[in-house]
């Protein structure tokens, strides 16, 4: 059988650990999952492209388990009551092939994709990052600036968003939390001054410059998010050419990341490499990195795992009969429960039924 977890499934998980908590958990299952790049079969995610939005699948397994996710990226869905991002994905075991868990990825996604911008932001930040500028505060913004605050420590954010109700609407959920200072600002350019850390998180998919240069200042770490598919950037290139850059997946963040911008021998570090201490993260104080994030398949793959495992410990999900469950592995013929032939409708081999013969008439 195949656990099914819905959306309610994933609130209460979250509600049960805590939010806090949870992107604890869920960056350390990212962490540990990155430590061990070499033991995954990896690729770069499937995607289609239409002029309205794009729909990937995204693969990986390790030596036990597989898993994919379904996600799409249509920046106009709101206009039709629909999230701009919606996702599900399967865990499965390698060893048979069967699909052990089916799950929501819409919320999770959110979930894993701001423990993993805290997580990059733990290594390339300056230490004692207070003070954020959160540019699009659209859904993924309320996950980003809570994962920074109770992750790397961020008490201030100042918030832009070419929506107004946008702002409002994360000002709603955030304005009770402990400790988070929330600013409005008019533009970009008022938010990210003297910010330590700037998140980008903006869904038009076109090349757009979020960030210029005149923007940026010495020490500064840009967590670049809504930069995710071909022709869909955030970053002015002489952002780029000033900083130390890391990705997730170098092929994949060619294609998609802001670095599509820059020529193929342009340097970035895959961030595996810093948690393993195979490269170094910030080296000087005054130096400005970039987390050029995309998304990638691992970070899904840790997601489900965590899913996977708090969901048998609290008891939550249904069983889904996803696959046949049969007497006979060879008779799938015998799941369509059809009505079977009587025995004097099969003869013996050389023998006629009676039935009339197709055979061509002599001539």
């Amino acid at each position: 059988m195949t656990t099914l977890l819905l959306t309610a499934d994933v609130a209460r998980i979250v509600r049960h650990d805590g939010l806090a908590h949870s992107f604890r958990t869920l960056a350390r299952y990212i962490a540990d999952d990155y430590v061990r790049w070499s033991q995954f079969d990896k690729s770069a995610r499937v995607a289609n492209h239409s002029d309205d939005g794009v729909i990937e699948l995204m693969p990986i397994s390790d030596a036990s388990l597989y898993s994919f996710k379904y996600v799409n990226g249509h920046p106009k869905n709101h206009r039709v009551g629909l999230p701009t991002v919606m996702a599900f994905g399967v865990l499965a075991d390698v060893a048979t092939g069967t699909p052990r868990v089916l799950s929501e990825l819409t919320l999770s996604t959110a979930l894993r994709t701001a423990a993993t911008s805290a997580l990059a932001a733990q290594q390339l930040a300056r230490p004692g990052s207070r003070r954020m500028a959160l540019i699009g505060n659209g859904a993924q913004a309320e996950f980003q600036a809570l994962a920074f605050h109770h992750l790397v420590g961020i008490d201030e954010i100042r918030l832009f968003d070419v929506d107004p109700a946008a702002t409002d609407k994360l000002v709603r959920h955030l304005s009770r939390i402990e400790g988070l200072k929330l600013v409005r600002c008019r533009n970009t350019a008022e938010a990210v001054r003297g910010a330590d850390i700037v998140t980008t998180v903006t869904a038009d998919k076109r090349n757009a410059t979020i960030l210029t240069p005149d923007m940026i200042e010495p020490g500064m770490h840009i967590n670049g998010v809504g930069g995710d598919c071909p022709g869909k950037t955030e970053l002015h290139r002489g952002v780029l050419e000033q900083a130390s850059v890391f990705v997730e997946y170098e092929p994949q963040s060619r294609i998609e990341g802001d670095v599509q911008q820059m020529p193929a021998d342009f340097p970035v570090t895959e961030f595996w490499r810093v948690l393993r201490g195979e490269a170094a993260g910030r080296r000087t104080a005054d130096e400005i990195t970039v987390f050029d994030s995309v998304g990638f398949a691992l970070e899904d793959f840790a997601t489900l795992r965590w899913l996977a495992d708090r969901a048998r410990a609290l008891g939550l999900g249904r069983e889904l009969a996803l696959v046949p469950d049969m007497a006979d592995p060879k008779d799938l013929f015998g799941e369509l429960g059809l009505p079977a032939l009587p025995a004097s409708a099969v003869a013996p081999a050389g023998q006629s039924t009676g039935a009339a013969s197709t055979a061509p008439l002599a001539a």
